[in-house]
């Protein structure tokens, strides 16, 4: 997929926009964002580990494998709205992109959920690899709660069998 593919307004990387349609509840949907088990099944393999509270910290990883990001909880309205800084931490390259913005919100939609994700507050000509991951990881999140299954592509799986 090129880099064209994606929503982007303002300058290229400036905010990104994702939505996906997922037959769910939003208390479910919220459930699969906020589990460590559960979001390490459609995100790469990386689980997040948090309290889920108003400015709580958050950290993605494969314990003693890869640190992939971190940040803090800005806000936490659940079953609808979470808002979180986000630094990547893969390479020293994203790294150095400093700390952007990822917003998740959830909106009932008949007898499923439209989620929105939202990554803003980055640079004019941010790495694409900050927001490209993004189209595989709610592909992977509205496979597994559509069908219990979880996506075979190579990156959806890329650290599923990694362990410490």
């Amino acid at each position: 997929m090129s880099e064209d593919a994606y929503t982007v307004v303002g300058d290229r990387g400036s905010m990104t926009v994702f939505e996906v349609y997922i037959k769910t509840t939003p208390e479910r949907l919220w459930e699969a964002i906020v589990s460590e088990e559960m979001r390490a099944k459609y995100s790469f393999g990386v689980g997040t580990k948090s309290e889920w509270t108003k400015g709580s910290g958050y950290e993605a990883s494969v314990p003693g494998v890869i640190d992939i990001a971190k940040g803090e909880n800005l806000e936490v309205d659940p079953p609808r709205r979470l808002v979180q800084s986000f630094t990547a931490l893969w390479s020293e390259e994203v790294e150095r992109e400093g700390t952007s913005r990822v917003t998740w919100e959830i909106e009932p939609v008949g007898s499923s959920c439209c989620l929105r994700v939202t990554h803003d507050q980055l640079g004019a000509d941010a790495n694409s690899e900050l927001y490209g991951g993004w189209p595989m990881i709610l592909s992977g999140l509205k496979t597994l709660l559509e069908t219990g299954e979880q996506l075979d592509t190579p990156g959806s799986l890329r650290y599923s069998g990694a362990s410490s």
